[in-house]
């Protein structure tokens, strides 16, 4: 059952919550335990967590989740004990979702557990870098360092991301507006200017082949399908673009759902890594991320191999990956690691360099978050780059469509127009 509460600390903060609990004494009974005094418990009223009418959201923003995790290591740090640190927490989070999530792994910690298998619990929050950087704070009793760093690398992946989105924003509504007014036109525009042409130049009138396709395209897209000839009302009304789009819906649900699976996963980043440009940018930010994590892990003191195992589940590239389990399966067999990405086909000379150098030093942790650095303003440069290009290439294909659209009216129309006054 769900139940709202507002409690008090022992240094007389105020929290609020919504948390799920078998009754209001069992609640009651979790709170005191969290070092918090219950001043009101009720069941909620409504199920409709957060404006949302199918309920919480189950996701946790990446911004949401830096506050948490740099809030939770200043506390950690003060010396505030795990427990009563997450119940506090738990109840200045704004996110409905991560106050239930909270409240899971209070509980879970409050039961003897470690606190990296209670996040286990919640990948779609936690992801396993994560998970294994806090179990290796909690190892090493540096767990206030540990989530400082993964503050900044959670910080720089939802930086990244956020930069890919804004660059990529613009264009895509661009193109969605040109195909809904390209289809548009098809439909409803031009059906009626060809009727106009014909009703001027007759039923013999020479048309520009750049017109007449305009006109055999729509007549095809407004054109009843054949599902008109099954005789029911109501099908017999679906013009060809309504079924193709139909269909392309229905194809690209199964695309989706095959490129989830482990092989089509695996089709698709061996696509992405052959495509022009989006090749660029998909491995220098799986370079950057690779970077930034196992430079995380290293420092935390995780082995090469523990680390390397981590660090391919969070590139984000299956392809990238499996390469790099086949380094690990080469450092596994006692070779350095600069050594097989030596050989990669995907990782650049110059990070197997730093890496050979920081393995000579000791500093490899260092190195590599110098090369991350590099790496992520690489990606900064080349998305600004694509933005400004992008912007002016999408007006001038919009325009050039606009253009061949009006002179396959219009030219057509002036020519007839001048035959009608010269006659």
């Amino acid at each position: 059952m769900l139940f709202t509460y507002k409690a008090t600390t022992k240094d007389g903060k105020t929290v609020t919550g919504s948390v799920e609990a078998a009754n209001k004494s069992a609640l009651i009974a979790s709170l005191r335990k969290q070092g918090v005094h219950p001043v009101l418990v009720e069941a909620s009223k409504s199920k409709r967590l957060g404006g949302n009418v199918f309920g919480p959201k189950k996701k946790v923003k990446l911004s949401d989740l830096v506050i948490f995790t740099r809030q939770l290591s200043t506390m950690i740090s003060a010396g505030v004990p795990l427990a009563r640190s997450l119940a506090a927490l738990q109840g200045d989070a704004n996110n409905v979702y991560m106050r239930e999530v909270l409240s899971g792994v209070t509980k879970e910690v409050e039961g003897g557990k470690p606190l990296g298998d209670a996040f286990a619990k919640y990948p779609n929050v936690f992801s396993d870098v994560y998970v294994n950087m806090v179990r290796a704070g909690e190892e090493g009793g540096i767990l206030d360092d540990i989530l400082k760093r993964l503050a900044t690398q959670v910080e720089q992946d939802a930086s990244i991301r956020k930069k890919i989105k804004s660059a990529m924003m613009y264009p895509v509504v661009i193109l969605v507006i040109t195909i809904v007014a390209f289809f548009g036109i098809m439909l409803f525009i031009v059906p009626h200017l060809g009727s106009i042409l014909l009703s001027l130049g007759g039923p013999n009138a020479k048309l520009p082949i750049y017109t007449q396709v305009l006109l055999n395209l729509s007549n095809f897209c407004a054109k009843p399908t054949i599902l008109g000839s099954l005789h029911i009302p109501v099908l017999s009304k679906i013009p060809n673009l309504v079924l193709i789009l139909i269909l392309l819906g229905i194809a690209s649900i199964y695309v989706m759902r095959y490129i989830r699976t482990p092989k089509g996963k695996y089709q698709f980043h061996a696509l992405l890594l052959r495509t022009p440009i989006v090749r660029t940018i998909v491995l220098k930010v799986a370079i950057a991320r690779f970077s930034r994590t196992f430079a995380s892990l290293m420092g935390s003191g995780v082995s090469v191999l523990d680390a390397l195992d981590v660090t391919g589940a969070a590139l984000g590239n299956k392809v990238i990956e499996a390469e790099l389990q086949a380094a690990a399966q080469e450092v596994k067999n006692g070779k350095q690691l600069s050594e097989p990405l030596a050989q990669s086909k995907h990782f650049p000379a110059i990070v197997s360099q730093m890496l050979m150098v920081g393995e000579e030093t000791g500093q490899t942790d260092t190195v590599l978050v110098k090369i991350a650095d590099f790496y992520e303003e690489e990606v900064t440069v080349l998305i600004d780059g694509l933005a400004a290009i992008i912007e002016p290439v999408m007006i001038v294909f919009l325009g050039a469509g606009v253009g061949l659209i009006a002179a396959s009216v219009m030219g057509p129309i002036a020519n007839l127009s001048k035959n009608i006054g010269n006659s």
